[in-house]
């Protein structure tokens, strides 16, 4: 039998070949999930990133704690004993279907909101005179502002949405895709970040040309854009489904609003824009989450309540190992633990965006941790409270429950907030599908100038490129708004995400993964793994067929005759199959042809860190940091340029100079000495 029902069950292995399997799927992920770890581990310990002393033991017993406290909340979750409260009769009550919900207060509400974040971001986004400010911030921000940053990014756009459905189907199952990333946190901090950081790196496909060729950056760039720009259409897709719930207004109408009000403030301001916007809806995002889960408790009489009225498989930690084609534990832990989670912090252009404007690496590993450690459960209760409590309310009689997984959020925050309430609610689920479309427009505009028009117009100022930006984000958006009626085609903003990214995510992590951890892999199998792997991909969505070996028992779905209806067949373990074709076409192509030279590597693979950093500064040096001393600064020198990056030039005295352990041409943050701005009024000098 299988986890969601009965727990005396036996232990079986899986059957690739498709047949039935019985697996737990709590053993299952962390067996793979923790051979994943343990790589890690080891890279970390090979390049004295972890040890048994010193900084060492300490950075060791944050990595085991981690994997130790998810382990324990989701085995716990699993398998702790559970007392329900049977159903009750529905009593009729609560709200009516109709085309619109909310009052003119609650819409009014909204708008200002709409309001708040154009003056947000066009006011914190002025003065932006390079594409290194557009793109990067200045690389200036504290840990914590990126932090709360990347935790509305990550959360963001189909969250509220896409989560509440499926935590209303299937209960705290929701929460795998938040509980998972910890897997990557030792390969990505201690071997990707480091090189990401110190080669000044300005894109993902500027590391392709760098570690392999200029064939291989065109490649990749082509097939991150389809990446990045497909993910604005699943956005704008979800926040279209949002307004039209809402509003009743046509889905395509409520995107384009949506995409209007995203560019502005993007093109205006870029990634200080973004920031400092998605700070103030991350905040918001938090305050509604758990609002709703309090006025929740508060109409069943209490916390204790409200989770007795979960029936029993919804407060497990996974759904079932295979048995339901829609939504399973093993078709997510490999389309979103493994391929998506990988693409969405190693690839991601938009989050390696937000890491390197960071004010140094050391910032960038704290906000990684603070982002998985702390916001992501936070996130996983936060993104699926209407879900839970609106299955709560209707095993308590208080909401139908027949009413429609995709509404659950909506008709619950609406039963349960009174006017005005409502509309900051839904305010704060505007800044949810807001936040992931801004950090994707300056993701594709910093592709866009870095790996197309800047290769191809060398002489192009700062401000011809600036102008490319912008218009690039128009254009994105644009794109965007183009993709909304494909997404629609599928029954859910979930399915829609998740055949979008296994589809498009398993040859670029492999490729990056291959690239900077092996270094025997070869330009050659770098093309081939990018293009090859996506053209076996493709092939899967004309013949489903080639993914039932890897779909472990997964049942086929009944699909129609029309144009990629392959894409929905199989479509969360397709990302199981585009990795292990990928895996295979690199690991051949490798050993059938010549290893690079070693010199061309440094600084771009694992254990050179000590090269990117003389990259980074000119000279040797290493990750620590001086001592911080206060001083009030008299003037500025003359501009300076540092392997093509711009800093300011600044005169200090010799005391100073001997109080920092610093020399003339080493980089200093300056910042003002309040904390609380996060790095606002700071920049780096040489």
């Amino acid at each position: 039998m299988d986890a969601s029902t009965d727990l005396s069950y036996s232990f079986e292995s899986t059957d690739l070949s498709g047949g039935k399997a019985g697996m737990d799927p709590f053993i299952y992920q962390y067996s793979i999930g923790g051979f994943i770890f343990l790589v890690g581990l080891f890279y970390a310990f090979r390049q004295g990133y972890i040890g048994t002393q010193g900084a060492g033991l300490r950075n060791l017993i944050v990595l085991m704690l981690g994997l130790a406290f998810f382990a324990g909340l989701q085995g716990y979750l699993e398998y702790s004993p559970k007392e329900t409260v049977p159903p009750k009769p529905y009593d009729g009550g609560g709200p009516q279907p109709t085309d619109t919900m909310g009052t003119p207060l609650d819409y009014g509400i909204m708008i200002g909101y709409f309001v708040i974040i154009l003056v947000i971001g066009t006011w914190f986004g002025r003065k932006q005179q390079t594409t290194k400010d557009f793109f990067f911030g200045g690389q200036r921000f504290s840990w914590w502002l990126i932090t709360f940053s990347l935790m509305a990014t990550t959360v963001g756009s189909y969250s509220f949405v896409k989560y509440s459905k499926v935590a209303f189907n299937y209960g705290l199952a929701s929460s795998q895709t938040y509980l998972n990333d910890w897997f990557w946190v030792p390969l990505f901090i201690f071997g990707w970040l480091p090189i990401l950081y110190f080669s000044r790196i300005t894109s993902i496909p500027e590391y392709f040309e760098r570690r392999f060729n200029r064939r291989a950056r065109r490649v990749v760039t082509w097939l991150l854009l389809v990446y990045l720009i497909g993910y604005v259409g699943v956005n704008l897709f979800t926040m279209g489904k949002a307004l039209n719930i809402l509003l009743g207004w046509e889905i395509p109408l409520a995107a384009m609003v949506v995409a209007t009000i995203s560019a502005i403030y993007v093109t205006s301001g870029g990634q200080t824009s973004v920031i400092m916007t998605d700070l103030f809806q991350g905040v918001m995002l938090l305050a509604t989450g758990f609002l709703l889960l309090y006025l929740g408790a508060e109409h069943l009489g209490g916390f204790e309540e409200l989770w007795e009225n979960l029936p029993e498989d919804h407060r497990k930690a996974f759904a079932n190992f295979n048995e339901d084609s829609s939504y399973n534990s093993v078709g997510i832990f490999w389309q979103d633990a493994v391929a998506n989670s990988a693409m969405f912090y190693f690839l991601n252009q938009g989050l390696a965006m937000r890491f390197m404007a960071t004010r140094s690496v050391g910032d960038a590993r704290r906000a990684m941790i603070g982002v998985l450690l702390v916001l992501m459960p936070i996130a996983a209760i936060v993104v699926a409270s209407g879900g839970w409590v609106g299955k709560s309310l209707s095993n308590a009689g208080a909401l139908d429950p027949q009413m429609e997984g995709a509404k659950a959020f909506f008709i619950s925050a609406e039963f349960l907030s009174q006017p005005g309430v409502f509309g900051l609610v839904m305010a704060a689920l505007t800044a949810a599908l807001m936040s992931t479309v801004d950090t994707l427009l300056t993701a594709v505009s910093a592709i866009v100038v870095n790996d197309i028009y800047q290769p191809a117009h060398p002489e192009a100022d700062e401000k011809q490129l600036l102008k490319v930006a912008r218009y690039t984000a128009v254009g994105v958006t644009i794109l965007g708004l183009l993709l909304v009626p494909v997404m629609m085609m599928f029954d859910s903003i979930y399915a829609a995400h998740g055949a979008f990214t296994a589809a498009v995510t398993p040859p670029l992590v492999i490729a990056l993964l291959f690239g900077v951890f092996w270094r025997r892999f070869t330009t050659q199998a770098a093309v081939w793994t990018v293009s090859g792997g996506g053209l076996a991909i493709l092939a899967s969505m004309f013949f489903p067929e080639l993914v039932a070996p890897f779909s472990h028992g997964v049942p086929p779905t009944e699909i129609g005759d029309g144009f990629l209806e392959g894409f929905k067949q199989y479509k969360y373990t397709r990302a199981l199959y585009g990795l292990s074709v990928s895996a295979f076409i690199g690991v051949t192509v490798t050993l059938l042809t010549r290893p690079e030279p070693f010199e061309k590597l440094r600084g771009l693979v694992w254990g050179t860190q000590k090269d990117a950093i003389r990259h980074y500064k000119g000279k040797d040096g290493d990750e620590t940091e001086s001592a911080w001393a206060e001083i009030r600064v008299q003037r500025a020198g003359d501009e300076l340029v540092v392997d093509g990056f711009h800093n300011p030039g600044a005169r200090i005295s010799v005391a100073l100079a001997e109080e920092l352990e610093a020399t003339i041409g080493d980089l200093l943050y300056v910042t003002d000495g309040r904390a609380w701005l996060g790095g606002l009024r700071s920049g780096h000098v040489t």
